[in-house]
């Protein structure tokens, strides 16, 4: 026999529930960790038995009745009762999945069907100039304006 197979039934064992078989104990003769267990349990269950419960105080129901009037009756914060309402927050959750939704469809304008076009490429410098056109528009004003200050500054 095993410990673990003794193991299993030792709490009712040890309860009382049940009474050990011949096997369980031959081997709770033999196998003295099995034995120091048992009785263990058996101190431990002996100790539960002879715990009393304490009794309430007399006066906890009326204290208990008082306090849940005194809650019912303070004014509670705004949040707390809005959520109580299922309907508001249905109304919400699907406002934010329609945000997170949308949140997420927007992180790529093109699509999922759009091939990415490799850098270096005629397409990708063209996309290129025609996203930072106002910024090479106003290099040429820069070049402009430097043409101007050397003007004036060698007449």
């Amino acid at each position: 026999m095993k410990c673990d197979e003794i193991r299993e039934r030792m709490p009712d064992v040890a309860a009382g529930f049940s009474e050990p078989s011949i096997e369980d104990s031959n081997h709770l003769a033999s196998c003295s960790a099995c034995a120091e267990q048992l009785k263990a349990m058996r101190s431990t269950m002996a100790l539960l038995d002879e715990w009393q419960v304490p009794e309430p105080s007399p006066y906890f129901d009326v204290r208990l009745q008082a306090r849940l009037r005194e809650e019912r009756t303070q004014p509670q914060s705004a949040w707390i009762s809005w959520f109580r309402h299922p309907v508001l927050a249905a109304a919400l959750t699907v406002v934010m999945g329609v945000g997170i939704g949308l949140f997420f469809t927007q992180t790529n304008p093109h699509g999922k069907d759009a091939v990415p076009t490799p850098p270096g490429s005629a397409v990708s410098d063209l996309q290129t100039l025609e996203k930072n056109h106002d910024m090479y528009a106003e290099f040429d004003m820069l070049d402009d304006l430097d043409v101007q200050q050397n003007v004036v500054a060698n007449p």
